[in-house]
């Protein structure tokens, strides 16, 4: 109960901190000057209001209206909360708006209106008609839905879909597909039971219908029972898949002998020996939320030869609609459909299907935390995070439209339109995500240095219940639980070690192994066990012995009070003379990684070769392609000097020795980052063409200032310092870092520590 009070105040925290709500609108033209305003309103804004009025279709070329969809809702059926009014709902119409950016860039109104009645809803929504592209209907009740969304496909020229209805029938419809083909059963030949007659459910029933399920092999349930059409208390919509079967009264009964069961109703409804009953090779499609019709565990344990799909993310198979909408439409808008039809539908769901055939992506098993995704019970649809699902799912969306005669614009090149969704969605918002799901797939302990902050028993309470990291925490055991009861949070579970005494444990091996290290140093045994009592040192010991597996500390000391320790105890990795530090910047035009922003004040030649070697292989690690710029004041030679001299040396060296590295310099930050000025002025370039996404600074001084700058001014997240070279994750926060940036650090960190493992795992098998 208190976690989950906790929580609860964590949700309401987001929501309200800072700019309340989780969306705004940003400018898209430049806003500096008086010209810039006279162009943006008056008097330069009256020229497109003329073009528009003598051609209306301009509209789309001089407005915002093509990506624009409007997201509305009267709140009367919102998630799992029932009828709760519109401003109510206003929470969830943002966070769809968000998910259309983050996964599409679509731009996104969310609104919701006083209309509970069809005639209400459909005149305020259709004289919105010359503002949007598209009409994305949300958490409407039924059935009031079904007219409404017809009446509107039916009054307006622009493609309208109420979600809750299609995206679970198109998602569900791919899984079906899939399934079928690996149990070895024929759509038109499944008997199939669904549990839940709402919205989504009737939507996915008809969906099953046209990829070939036979409704005389289907039955329905509702909370009243099986929908039969002696029924007197259904609507015309349900009474179309009413029964007539005489054999079947309860669920149990429609279970027996069944291929397929698909739920969208309430947790729990379904049991072990109902699944028991079915026929060979079942197919469960369990979609209720948050707790599955049946436990994905007992179904399993159940039936062996099961497969099955659930609506949540910590199970195989989960039926997200993310998978869906924002393709749909991104395709649809594209081609400025004035319709979503049965065909544009049919196409994603077969290429939603089609995707998960496919070898998966390297950034998906990376994702995921794994080597081989393949096709095969536990993975019939694609992840969330596969993005391929721009790329073919609106390709297809689009080319149906097209087809089927409801598409305004003609798309002619194909490799082009593929090019421009590849850019619309950059990796830059995705790699934290991304990294997230890595770390949650092996989880790895974490030790805090500075356990008795509010800022660090924050991020430890939100790793460990994302399931990111297990904390362990170092300090004041009475100071730390102080801190967690006066700011309700709960770690109550979590082991606590106070250094202060010298009676930690492990203590005296660890100041051995220190003498052992540093006794020819100036470090008596006497002076070693006395550093153990710092907890950097404690701490690097823990991780170098394996009863942690990273270190993260530096909220509240500098850099080199952190880092020495871990030097002394851990060391560097075989092979590397020194150490570096690197940010990762989440930019708008992807991430770019600075280095080294952090520990070598003013690297020489060799230097600079080894931490770019560094931090080339780092970037590597989060499969990006590293484009390697060595940064200075000049370009090519253009000027001569100390700095100019050693960065273009420094290339000198690894063109020579690294031949395959795709690096260049000296050059200055513009050049490096802006590919068309690059290829005008020097083509003969190794960069030429793509942006460079590495940025080697030439000292401490020029990278660390230029981070921070980019933080403050330029709008970028600094995720960082990543510290390159120890044998063994440790990692150094800034002084003062914020509550997410140190969890996103503490998942730089677990991703550190797996790949540290698979490499020691590999080594030892050779």
């Amino acid at each position: 109960m208190h976690n989950k009070t906790n929580r609860k105040q964590d949700a309401l925290n987001y929501h309200s901190k800072g700019r309340p709500g989780k969306i705004q609108v940003v400018p898209t033209k430049p806003t500096d000057t008086q010209r810039d305003l006279s162009m943006a309103y008056s008097p330069g804004v009256a020229e497109p209001c003329l073009h528009i009025a003598e051609n209306v279709d301009d509209v789309y070329k001089y407005t915002a209206k093509g990506n624009l969809v409007g997201v509305i809702s009267n709140g009367t059926a919102v998630l799992g909360l029932g009828n709760i009014g519109p401003e109510a709902s206003k929470p969830v119409m943002e966070g769809k708006g968000l998910l259309f950016k983050i996964y599409a860039d679509i731009d996104v109104f969310d609104l919701e209106i006083n209309a509970t009645t069809p005639d209400e809803f459909v005149a305020i929504v259709k004289a919105l008609e010359p503002t949007f592209g598209g009409i994305n209907l949300e958490d409407i009740s039924a059935p009031t839905c079904f007219e409404i969304e017809r009446r509107l496909k039916a009054e307006m020229k622009i493609p309208v879909m109420h979600d809750d209805q299609h995206g679970t029938a198109i998602i569900s419809g791919a899984a079906l597909i899939n399934a079928c083909e690996i149990q070895g059963k024929k759509l038109d030949k499944i008997k199939m039971v669904v549990n839940g007659a709402g919205a989504a459910a009737i939507s996915c029933s008809r969906m099953y219908l046209s990829l070939g399920v036979k409704q005389e092999n289907m039955v329905m349930f509702d909370i009243n029972g099986l929908i039969t059409p002696e029924r007197t208390d259904l609507d015309d919509i349900r009474l179309q898949f009413a029964t007539t079967r005489k054999d079947i009264k309860t669920l149990a009964d429609g279970m027996k002998n069944a291929d397929v069961f698909v739920g969208l109703s309430a947790g729990n409804v379904v049991t072990a020996d109902m699944l028991k009953t079915m026929a060979k090779n079942p197919i469960v499609f369990a979609m209720a939320n948050p707790e599955p019709e049946i436990a994905y565990d007992i179904a399993h344990e159940a039936r062996k030869d099961i497969i099955m799909a659930t609506g949540r993310s910590d199970f195989p198979n989960q039926v997200n609609n993310v998978l869906g909408f924002p393709y749909i439409f991104r395709g649809a808008l594209d081609v400025r459909a004035t319709a979503i039809n049965e065909e544009m539908k049919i196409a994603a769901v077969n290429a939603i299907a089609s995707i998960a055939k496919k070898p998966v992506p390297e950034a998906v098993n990376l994702a995921y935390n794994t080597k081989n995704i393949k096709f095969g019970r536990e993975y019939i649809i694609p992840k969330p995070m596969d993005q391929r699902l721009i790329i073919e799912v609106s390709s297809a969306v689009a080319k149906a439209a097209i087809d089927s005669g409801v598409a305004r614009k003609v798309i002619t090149d194909w490799d082009a339109y593929v090019e421009e969704l590849r850019a619309r969605v950059g990796i830059d918002d995705r790699i934290m995500r991304t990294l997230t799901n890595k770390a949650k797939q092996n989880p790895k302990r974490i030790v805090f240095a500075e356990a008795d902050t509010y800022k660090i028993l924050k991020a430890a309470q939100i790793i460990k219940e994302e399931g990111i990291a297990t904390p362990i925490l170092l300090g004041n055991e009475a100071t730390i639980r102080r801190i967690m009861r006066e700011n309700d949070l709960y770690l109550d579970d979590v082991q606590i070690i106070d250094t202060k005494d010298g009676c930690a444990p492990n203590t005296q091996k660890y100041a051995d192994h220190l003498y052992q290290k540093r006794q020819r140093r100036g470090v008596s045994l006497h002076e070693s066990k006395k550093l153990m009592m710092d907890r950097n040192y404690y701490g690097a010991s823990m991780v170098q012995f394996g009863e942690a597996d990273a270190l993260i500390s530096g909220l509240t000391k500098d850099y080199v009070t952190t880092i020495k320790p871990a030097l002394q105890i851990i060391g560097t990795e075989d092979g590397i003379n020194r150490v570096a530090g690197m940010y990762m910047m989440l930019t708008k035009k992807g991430p770019v990684f600075f280095g080294d922003t952090t520990v070598n004040v003013n690297p020489t030649v060799q230097e600079l070769v080894d931490i770019t070697v560094l931090i080339e292989r780092s970037v590597k690690q989060f499969n990006i392609t590293p484009r390697v710029a060595m940064l200075s004041y000049s370009n090519f030679g253009s000027n001569t000097g100390p700095i100019p001299d050693k960065t273009r040396e420094t290339v000198q060296i690894l063109h020579d020795k690294y031949p395959d590295m795709i690096v260049d310099g000296d050059m200055q930050a513009n050049f490096a980052l802006n590919p068309d000025l690059l290829k005008d002025n020097f083509p003969f370039s190794t960069l030429t063409g793509k942006p460079a996404n590495t940025l080697i600074f030439p000292n401490l001084e020029s990278g660390n200032i230029a981070y921070k700058l980019l933080q403050e001014i330029g709008g970028a997240e600094a995720v960082g310092p990543i510290l390159l070279g120890l044998k063994k994750p440790v990692h150094v926060l800034q002084l003062g870092s914020s509550v997410r940036e140190i969890v996103n650090m503490i998942t730089i960190a677990v991703v550190d520590a797996q790949e540290k493992e698979d490499a020691m795992n590999n080594t030892i098998k050779k």
